[in-house]
């Protein structure tokens, strides 16, 4: 197994390290997200354990990048010490696996390490998705409900903003923004891109999941 501890404090890291060594565990260090982000880009490991309060990036916001940018399946570990239930919460919807308050027992962090190796990668990343539409980031291929839908680019595009924001609204100005920059286009290429898309989505379906909100933009719903 290697692992990989991304943690601030020299001494807590070492520590762990020297434990987990002794087990036969290999390890990387990274004192600070964006140095971790840099060593999972470029090597493979088993577990991650990520401290949340780092500087330059701090853990939750990794594990988001992590999770939603580099579409990183390796299980992550939060060790630290907030225990807060909002803490928690941010950590698990980020993307964590298992979370372990500070101060701690060696052997049990040891053996959620092993557990959350033997569980293996994540299979839900590299997916968005929302009701019955699901879109795989790694072949660009969409469906709903099981079902293949054919978009072109600029559709997709469209998609997958919508999707991330779902239930919520996106903007027709936030999606031209996305699509073309400081470039607009004339006011019809949108609306008909959008066309094209439902059209695409609700094929054999009798109900639309694309909802337009006259003077606010564009959502999809379940």
């Amino acid at each position: 197994m290697k692992v990989l501890i991304v943690e601030d404090n020299h001494n807590v890291s070492e520590t762990i390290a020297d434990y987990l060594e002794l087990e036969g565990v290999a390890i990387d260090c990274a004192y600070h997200g964006e140095s971790a982000i840099k060593l999972i880009s470029d090597n493979h490991y088993d577990v991650i354990i990520m401290d949340i309060m780092m500087p330059k990036l701090d853990g939750i916001s990794t594990v988001k990048k992590l999770r939603q940018e580099l579409f990183c399946p390796t299980p992550i570990l939060f060790l630290t010490a907030k225990d807060h239930l909002e803490d928690k919460v941010a950590a698990f919807k980020a993307g964590g696996d298992d979370y372990l308050l500070k101060p701690f027992a060696m052997q049990e962090l040891s053996l959620r390490l092993q557990a959350l190796n033997n569980r293996g990668p994540r299979r839900d990343v590299g997916q968005l998705s929302y009701a019955d539409i699901v879109i795989d980031i790694s072949t660009d291929k969409v469906s709903r409900d099981g079902l293949p839908v054919k978009l072109s680019r600029t559709q997709l595009k469209i998609l997958k903003l919508l999707v991330k924001n779902a239930p919520g609204i996106v903007s027709r100005k936030e999606i031209i923004q996305a699509l073309w920059g400081d470039e607009s286009p004339d006011s019809d290429s949108l609306r008909s891109h959008v066309y094209g898309l439902r059209t695409a989505l609700d094929k054999g379906f009798s109900e639309s999941c694309l909802e337009t909100l006259h003077g606010k933009g564009y959502r999809i719903k379940a």
